[in-house]
């Protein structure tokens, strides 16, 4: 097959930052043990497994908030996932008496900037994004005053509190294009005087730029964690805006190679949050693989924890 490694992939600057945070408080005997994380410091698996070879704890309970997550700390570090948190989590953690490590990531800091600042100037505040997604969380938490709209019936049901103020809206960091348009659409038809402050970050827009402009390719393989809200979208672009067929995998072992029967040509991506090294042990198995040839359908992850960590 004809492969097309699309650039760019792999870990933004804020997963890089977070992970880079991450590794070295586990390694410094000077940061208080144990070393807990508020969430998954970044929505992949892989990751979260290898920081639990190194002593790292992450607190990730379904239906349970940043907030009352830290009721399961009691000492050492939390450390704040790059997805951020309200202000009152923050405090929270420094009133228990608990060193805390905050890897927000700058996109996601100027989001919360932005709202604090428009509260502040008396807008009424919409938020776009999608449930039960840790970045909302940290945004909405800031406020109870703001509007959480998740998609075009939202949109069309919502009604300014009060039509005299002014409305800010603003987004998740990793939503698509088209997300945001199909409820931004709605709202500028009913509030054309409303200010946009587009804050998809620019490593989620680069990467699905580059799966928008990808050469014509029958199969498109997005390499990416389940929870993964960029590495869904990149699946969802190639779909919808290029009406590429896309599977999202989250490791060698997910590659069913029955998908490439008689197939020529194949593009690969992944998302912010994805290990290089698990999407390069993907592209060589592409590189190599032949439908013909059952030696070539091996499909066994050699990966180890450093390797992932990097």
């Amino acid at each position: 097959m004809e492969v097309y490694d699309l650039r760019p992939r792999g870990y933004c600057h804020g997963v890089a930052k977070a992970l880079s945070m991450v590794k070295k408080a586990s390694l410094d005997e000077s940061i208080p043990k144990p070393i807990y994380v508020l969430g998954l410091i970044v929505h992949n698996k892989k990751i979260t497994e290898a920081f639990k070879s190194l002593g790292v704890i992450s607190l990730d309970t379904p239906n349970k908030t940043r907030l009352e997550l830290l009721d399961l700390v009691d000492q050492g570090t939390v450390i704040m996932t790059a997805h951020g948190v309200s202000d009152g989590v923050k405090e929270k953690a420094l009133n228990k008496s608990l060193n805390v490590i905050d890897a927000t990531c700058k996109d996601v800091t100027k989001v919360h900037d932005a709202v604090k600042n428009h509260l502040k100037e008396g807008y009424e505040i919409v938020y776009i994004g999608h449930k039960n997604h840790p970045e909302p969380e940290g945004v909405l938490g800031i406020s109870k005053e703001i509007t959480f709209l998740t998609n075009k019936t939202d949109a069309m049901n919502y009604q300014m509190r009060n039509p005299h103020h002014k409305l800010f809206v603003t987004n998740q960091t990793t939503l698509s294009r088209y997300d945001i348009n199909v409820v931004l659409d709605v709202l500028r038809l009913k509030y054309p005087d409303l200010i946009f402050d587009d804050d998809i970050c620019d490593a989620t827009t680069l990467r699905q730029k580059a799966v928008i402009d990808q050469p014509q390719v029958e199969l498109c393989i997005v390499v990416g964690d389940t929870l993964s809200s960029n590495s869904n979208k990149l699946q969802f672009v190639s779909e919808h805006e290029r009406n590429i067929k896309s599977f999202r995998v989250e490791d060698i072992s997910e590659i069913n190679p029955e998908w490439f029967k008689g197939i020529k040509k194949i593009s690969l991506t992944s998302g912010a949050s994805t290990p290089t090294a698990v999407t390069n042990e993907i592209l060589g198995f592409l590189r190599q693989f032949n439908y013909e040839d059952k030696s070539t359908w091996d499909t066994t992850s050699k990966l180890t924890y450093l390797d992932i960590l990097g």
